[in-house]
């Protein structure tokens, strides 16, 4: 059996589990998707793996499905954080999607000097992961932080972590590796639309834990440079390799 259906759910999962839908959930499966009694659906809850569930009790304002087998167990991302400027709702809305398909723990906007945005919708960024998670298969769902100032973050950064820096000023820079970075706590970077200060940039450069690289000799879109620098950092680090 295999479910063509994957939901995300917030209840534990397990052999037998019953699970009760939200109104929201129960429109989606019975009224869009047209499931009746005894259909099937992949639930995920980002801690208890893929489980087919089939469908118990089906109405217009609720429902209930129970766990009959697990298909997946949970594949962890790499411990890697994504920190991006926001920009125009629909680009912000594409950057969490593609952070999330592409195996960030952590998506984390922050503002900086040349930040447009100085708000963001935290639950309506969480709900574009949750969806992107269901639509390409993965059992773990990253948590959007809500809008930071970015000197606040770095004042407070943990020891451990390293920061793949993308400055579009320095063409030709490429990721140095050392041999024991592979495994180890990341972060990547990218910045707004009008780029970082001159502040910014110098601050970022003489951190210890910071690496500048470059992502080719074209500015690119800050929604292009968040695809390119995630391609990057996996093909080097991540759980591509």
């Amino acid at each position: 059996m295999s479910a063509k259906i994957r939901l995300y759910v917030e209840h534990p999962l397990g052999q037998g589990q019953s699970v009760d839908l939200t109104r929201e959930q129960a429109h989606y499966l019975f009224s869009v998707m047209r499931l009746a009694v005894g259909g099937h659906v992949a639930l995920f809850n980002g801690q208890d793996g893929e489980w087919l569930a089939e469908v118990a009790e089906a109405g217009k304002r609720g429902g209930v499905l129970r766990c009959i087998e697990q298909t997946k167990p949970l594949q962890l991302p790499p411990d890697l954080w994504f920190l991006f400027a926001p920009i125009k709702k629909a680009r912000t809305d594409f950057i969490v999607e593609k952070a999330a398909e592409m195996g960030a723990a952590r998506i984390l906007p922050v503002q900086t000097e040349f930040t447009n945005s100085e708000r963001i919708r935290q639950d309506r960024l969480q709900a574009h992961a949750v969806e992107a998670a269901e639509q390409c298969g993965g059992t773990f769902v990253p948590k959007v932080a809500d809008l930071q100032r970015l000197s606040r973050i770095l004042d407070a950064w943990p020891d451990g972590r390293q920061l793949m820096f993308c400055n579009e000023a320095e063409v030709g820079s490429a990721l140095r590796l050392a041999a024991n970075d592979k495994g180890q706590p990341w972060a990547i970077l990218i910045g707004p639309e009008g780029g970082f200060s001159d502040r910014e940039r110098a601050h970022l450069v003489g951190l210890p834990f910071a690496h500048v690289v470059s992502l080719g000799p074209r500015i690119l879109r800050a929604d292009t440079a968040a695809v390119a620098a995630l391609t990057m950092w996996q093909q080097a680090l991540g759980d591509w390799s």
